[in-house]
């Protein structure tokens, strides 16, 4: 290596949601709705159409009462891994690479202006966090003046899905470089979903600095295939292969098997309902 030349040290951002804290509010879908311009219709009845990047789901365990138990699931982009760590489905079929995976902060990107709305991605997610724009945005009147100006409003035609508030990560690198800090703090950069939840079920960091909480959440086994030393951990659909960033708590069995669809008796846990 030439002397002088430094590596690019690479960053993997992830998010673990303990859903024991969880109540289901919403708080989550509202501020990520305000915080990246996602659009909405005057009807919202239809939740075929809706656009919610963030999305809160109901799981019961299916026992009748008093043995009856219930548990919120909020669902944002599970952020797929990328080479060498699994695959990302929605990257690997696009082929406007509208979407990519990028190896410095482990986001997975939608560039809305390449994306021609074949929906291969839409098709291709097992994790159903991406959405389909078939109407360009109405605002109030009014309301376009409360639009974030760090996130382009999307036009019809195009996919669009949680982004872990890029948006933010690029303002705490430009303000850490203002400031003349060569690496972003924990507190830098934080999700708007992450900083809403009054239970605090959210938390957000970098999984490969041992110094965020994140990381020493699900610090990893590697005597044991690389799985968290947190016997609670789990993640969506594992089985897969697709390697997300995105982790949960649960002291709940039925919930961490309800993950996985591990379902010994499909009767016992019924499926997800869209709550909010």
């Amino acid at each position: 290596m030439k002397e002088g030349r430094t590596h690019k040290k690479f960053q993997k951002f992830g998010m673990v949601i303990d859903l024991d804290k969880c109540t289901g509010c919403g708080s989550c879908m509202v501020a990520c709705m305000a915080e990246n311009n996602v659009p909405f219709r005057k009807d919202e009845s239809n939740k075929l159409l809706s656009i919610t990047w963030m999305r809160v789901y109901k799981l019961t365990n299916g026992m009748p009462f008093p043995k009856t138990d219930v548990c919120y699931l909020p669902r944002p982009c599970m952020q797929c891994a990328g080479q060498h760590e699994g695959h990302s489905p929605c990257v690997s079929v696009c082929p406007a690479i509208a979407t990519d995976y990028s190896m410095e902060s482990g986001i997975v990107s939608q560039i809305y202006t390449r994306c021609f709305g074949c929906r291969y991605c839409m098709a291709s997610c097992p994790y159903h966090a991406r959405y389909f724009n078939w109407w360009d945005p109405i605002w109030p009147d009014g309301m376009e003046k409360y639009l974030s100006p760090n996130v382009s409003p999307r036009m019809r035609g195009v996919v669009e899905k949680c982004s872990f508030c890029f948006h933010r990560y690029q303002l705490a690198k430009d303000r850490a470089f203002m400031e003349g800090r060569p690496e972003l703090q924990e507190d830098d950069y934080q999700t708007a979903c992450t900083q809403a939840c009054p239970a605090g079920a959210i938390t957000f960091g970098d999984l490969k600095n041992p110094g965020h909480a994140v990381s020493k959440m699900v610090e990893p086994d590697h005597k044991h295939g690389g799985r968290p030393k947190n016997p609670h951990a789990f993640r969506l659909l594992e089985r897969l292969g697709t390697n997300p960033k995105v982790y949960y708590l649960s002291s709940r069995e039925w919930v961490r098997r309800a993950g996985d669809n591990y379902l010994e008796n499909e009767k016992k846990v019924k499926k997800p309902v869209h709550h909010g």
